[in-house]
């Protein structure tokens, strides 16, 4: 079945206090997927943001973003005022999240709210934390005493409670008690919202596509709380970490820091740990895009303690072994396989052998030096067709930075002329969207024509990413309607 759908993600809705949220006007974003004729809507992981306010590190890789809760919803229910919340300041600016102002304020609200709340007298929250234990007792802990240690990574703390001695966690448990329900109430609120939306988004005929990361960041429950996941030392620190080695891209390297899966325990215990964490993804998720996927094949080692990733060696992951397990554990399940960027073989044959479809990128396809497997002549159907990721700059924008060469590629593979220019998204989009893949996903700038001020995220920086959000009255009736008749033009 031909299908397509919108990549936006939650931050970026035109919700009320600053950021996206589980508001209505998500409940509207979905509505216009509907009447566009959509049928999937593409958002990133859901985890909550920490330094860099990047959605791919996160305190826990199963604990949701507490700033996408509505505070609407609280308000109904009686335990905030409206004043209250508008008292705060989320930032002025509608077009970009300001991340400190965020920070700063919603805590203090949402903690008014659970001080009013009298949730522990709930049983359906007393039956969340119970069916949650597994990694909420650890989340809520570790935000707890993180909180404590002045926001610090815990391989900052005080070693009793870095190494997780019995005393340590008794004692910081009982400190902290109120605390820790706190964090409990955030997940509370956050599962109960999103379920209920993610409920309408799927009685409209609406699939949602969740991200996962492939690896969980340094400073996370997960590191924390399970070591021998981990290539850690008998001191729990790492022994190497990920990232990427050195390309006409980047001559030193991506140096991620992530910590590095000990596959050998991982085996041992019949990947225990990913068939909960995956399991819990299709709980949140319809469909799981698996960020990175050539880490399950081989995975780039670099040496704890090195300040570039020009020093690193490539190890053999997993490999099919985990899928199968999965596979007999879930069963079948979709996923996408995020393949992008040099492949080997090996990467190939295990993408080929899940049956996953990959991903392609139309802004990889124009490089007037070599011929693409990007191109849309040579896809084959089980693939997902992207104009660009959040990754990548607008289509607007990659277009106008292309060099002669490649543009004139570009303008010769899709007939463009001089007039044609103007409305160059929507030559991309058609293009997308009449190509075999199976599934295609437009992100909203590109349906918009925006150039790279709209740009969610450049990769290897820091400071200006996951701002940009949509404005409350910018996806147009008759923007919806285009949408819907090219739709349907290609059968999707």
């Amino acid at each position: 079945m031909r299908k397509s759908g919108i990549l936006l993600p939650i931050a970026s809705l035109p919700s009320k206090y600053g950021i996206g949220a589980f508001s209505k006007n998500a409940y509207r974003f979905i509505d216009q997927l509907k009447a566009a004729g959509q049928s999937y809507w593409q958002i990133l992981p859901l985890g909550p943001t920490g330094y860099g306010d990047s959605p791919y590190q996160s305190f826990s890789t199963f604990a949701g973003n507490p700033y996408f809760i509505d505070l609407e919803v609280l308000i109904e229910d009686g335990y905030l005022t409206r004043e209250e919340c508008e008292a705060h300041d989320f930032g002025q600016n509608d077009r970009y999240v300001d991340y400190e102002k965020i920070y700063l304020s919603k805590f203090k609200i949402l903690r008014t709210a659970y001080e009013r709340s009298n949730i522990e007298s709930s049983p359906v929250f007393q039956q969340f934390i119970q069916d949650n234990a597994y990694w909420l007792e650890d989340y809520a802990l570790y935000m707890s005493v993180k909180n404590h240690f002045s926001s610090k990574s815990w391989s900052q703390w005080d070693d009793d409670i870095r190494v997780r001695k019995p005393a340590a966690m008794g004692r910081f448990r009982a400190q902290f008690a109120d605390e820790i329900r706190f964090y409990q109430f955030q997940q509370f609120m956050f599962i109960q919202q999103w379920s209920k939306l993610k409920g309408y988004a799927n009685q409209h005929g609406i699939k949602i596509i969740g991200d996962i990361p492939i690896y969980v960041a340094f400073d996370s429950a997960d590191a924390w709380a399970h070591p021998e996941l981990f290539q850690f030392d008998e001191t729990m620190h790492p022994i190497a970490v990920a990232g990427c080695p050195p390309d006409a891209f980047s001559p030193t390297g991506q140096l991620w820091g992530n910590p590095l899966y000990d596959w050998a325990y991982h085996k041992e215990t019949s990947y225990a740990w990913w068939i909960q964490r995956i399991a819990y993804c299709f709980k949140l998720y319809d469909v799981v895009r698996v960020d990175h996927f050539r880490g399950f094949d081989e995975y780039y080692a670099i040496p704890n303690g090195a300040v570039t990733a020009e020093n690193g060696c490539w190890q053999k992951g997993p490999g099919f072994d985990i899928f199968q397990e999965l596979n007999k554990q879930l069963g079948q399940m979709e996923i996408i396989a995020e393949d992008l960027g040099f492949l080997t073989e090996s990467v190939i044959e295990l993408v080929n052998k899940t049956g996953y479809p990959g991903m392609k990128i139309l802004e990889f396809a124009f490089d007037s030096r070599e011929k693409s497997d990007y191109s849309p002549h040579n896809y084959d159907k089980n693939c997902v067709v992207y104009t660009g990721t959040h990754d990548n700059e607008t289509i607007v924008g990659w277009y106008r930075n292309l060099n002669e060469e490649d543009k004139r590629l570009a303008i010769d593979y899709l007939d463009i002329n001089d007039q044609g220019e103007k409305d160059i998204h929507w030559k991309f989009i058609r293009l997308a969207l009449s190509s075999v893949a199976n599934l295609a996903v437009i992100p909203m700038q590109d349906y918009l024509g925006l150039g790279n001020e709209a740009r969610i995220n450049k990769p290897s920086t820091v400071g200006d990413n996951w701002r940009w959000r949509l404005l409350e009255e910018e996806v147009t009736e008759e923007l919806v309607a285009k949408i819907r008749k090219m739709t349907q033009i290609y059968n999707r």
